[in-house]
């Protein structure tokens, strides 16, 4: 195996594949992708449906756990991160959401010069090949397809008109016009099945002679020659193994991953590196902070049809999914249905709370079955105002670092107000008429609320992560921003962090379709700075 690289690129993920893949185009460059985990060949990976059966497979996880939460009754939350080729692209649950123009030129206005979304919206239309074909808003010739669900449960249809009898407009493009509105997903599917990054932009490009792909192999940290990062160590069967890089070092390890590697590196908080041993190269003391993350609240009922998809026969989905040229509810990518609201507590025109609908029974992120048939609400606070931070534990990569989200630990208590009108807003569609020939008992919460104190303690005791944590290596122009506008690491040259972690602010949606954002806007600067 060569040792010697233009590019190193830190973890095959959501960023890192799309990188690989537009480095990779010039056949006199040559870029090196390292992955911690495994290949993504888990037949339950590509079966859009198996990601209920993945869920807990930490040979594919990350399986991190936060610390205990104040605000939550002292819950420790599972914090669920991809570990393998295409990252959380490979075991989300696919639903392709940008956010809207507002939340990237809020971006742009707080220091992230030239991501405004004129700038962004190209790099969206780049990266994507929507089913429905080309318009102002969508691509349709990109590596990463976007396509309608082949299979929707009937219990879907039902919340969609239930969403509509709740004065909720339909909406059939969450991508398009606007947002705000009720409808099913569009998710990131290529012929029934998970179009993941290592899918839509690995996959076609692994053979190039210029690329090398190699798994299995965890970056301990990143080396340098004075200021300059020149390249990485990693470990692989108990052995060290070191690639240089002769032009840049690219870390796409994720909102966790990214800021440990940069501390364990020696870029971070001064005092707290001493402490481990680590010899500091930059004080950076906002590396691990920022870090924010869409909490969400889930309500389940009984469904008095067995219409679910709580006891639906495995062995006949799979076989009617790989056999039958996938088709059938193999196909479902679970959270069907979808919504965004502006509540009475929105401080602009943007909705602030998004609902997933899920026709089935999800308790403890669907690790905890159920018996009999149910619908699931997830609704979750767009725009919260706590913040957290990832610290190391100890001084290898192999040490999990401590994740505290520090969720509703806002200091106005602004972001419990919100969540509780997430919880009414679900209480209030499950009402409707479109929900009547399906509603049984309740099961979370256990009875209706009788009033604001119930519902507090319904949001303390169920708020999960709906697994968008971000913010951990802040983009920005001021001097405690951890990377600038060009996403290269403030006091050190060579290196650049690209993925979720540099949003300076959490958008208004799910996080995949931005984080594949990113790595097209930095690729094109990477290209352009060559």
């Amino acid at each position: 195996m060569a040792t010697a690289y233009d590019y190193i690129i830190i973890g095959a993920g959501s960023a890192g594949c799309v990188l690989a893949n537009r480095l990779s185009e010039d056949p006199s460059v040559k870029v090196l992708l390292l992955e911690a985990g495994g290949r993504d060949w888990h037949p339950f990976v590509h079966m859009p449906a198996g990601l209920a059966k993945i869920a807990g497979l930490t040979s594919i996880n990350w399986d991190y756990i936060t610390e205990p939460q104040p605000q939550l009754g002292g819950r420790r939350l599972w914090c669920p991160r991809g570990k393998l080729l295409g990252g959380s692209s490979s075991i989300n649950a696919m639903c392709y959401i940008r956010g809207v123009p507002a939340d990237y030129d809020e971006w742009a206005a707080r220091g992230a010069t030239g991501w405004h979304w004129d700038n962004v919206l190209p790099c969206f239309r780049k990266a994507e090949r929507n089913s429905r074909g080309a318009d102002a808003f969508h691509g349709g010739d990109g590596p990463l397809s976007v396509s309608d669900l082949r299979y929707v449960n009937p219990l879907s249809h039902a919340f969609v008109e239930a969403g509509q009898q709740a004065g909720l407009a339909p909406n059939p493009d969450f991508n398009g016009a606007r947002q705000q509105g009720v409808g099913l997903y569009q998710v990131t599917q290529k012929d029934g099945a998970r179009c993941s990054t290592a899918v839509g932009y690995l996959d076609p490009v692994k053979s190039r002679p210029n690329l090398r792909v190699h798994t299995g192999a965890p970056v301990e940290r990143i080396t340098f020659d004075g200021r300059r990062a020149s390249g990485v160590a990693c470990s692989q069967g108990g052995r060290e193994l070191r690639f240089t890089a002769t032009r840049e070092v690219l870390l796409c390890g994720g909102a966790i991953n990214s800021p440990q590697t940069l501390m364990l590196s020696g870029i971070g908080p001064a005092d707290a590196l001493r402490r481990l041993g680590i010899d500091v190269r930059v004080d950076a003391p906002d590396v691990g902070g920022n870090l924010q993350d869409h909490l969400d609240v889930t309500t389940l009922q009984h469904c008095t049809q067995r219409v679910s998809y709580d006891r639906v026969s495995e062995v006949k989905t799979a076989v009617q999914y790989f056999l039958g040229g996938h088709r059938g509810p193999g196909t479902s990518n679970i959270a069907e249905g979808g919504a965004f609201w502006r509540s009475p507590l929105a401080t602009d025109e943007r909705a602030d709370i998004q609902l997933h609908f899920i026709p089935a029974m999800i308790d403890d992120h669907g690790r905890n079955r159920l018996p009999g048939d149910g619908y699931t609400m997830h609704a979750c606070f767009l725009r919260p105002r706590s913040r957290g931070r990832v610290e190391l534990t100890g001084a290898r990569a192999s040490d999990k670092p401590r994740i505290d989200p520090n969720y509703l630990g806002d200091p106005e208590g602004f972001d419990l107000k919100v969540m509780l009108e997430c919880a009414k807003l679900s209480l209030e569609v499950f009402a409707q008429k479109a929900f009547d020939p399906y509603r049984g008992d309740w099961i979370f919460p256990p009875q209706q609320p009788r009033g604001e104190a119930d519902l507090i303690e319904f949001v303390r005791s169920r708020a999960e992560t709906v697994y968008h944590p971000v913010g951990t290596c802040r983009m920005g122009s001021d001097d405690t921003a951890v990377v600038d506008p060009q996403l290269r690491v403030n006091g050190v040259e060579g290196l650049r962090v690209i993925d979720a972690s540099v949003m300076p602010n959490l958008p208004g949606g799910n996080t995949n379709a931005p984080t594949i954002m990113i790595a097209e806007r930095a690729a094109e600067l990477i290209l352009a700075a060559a």
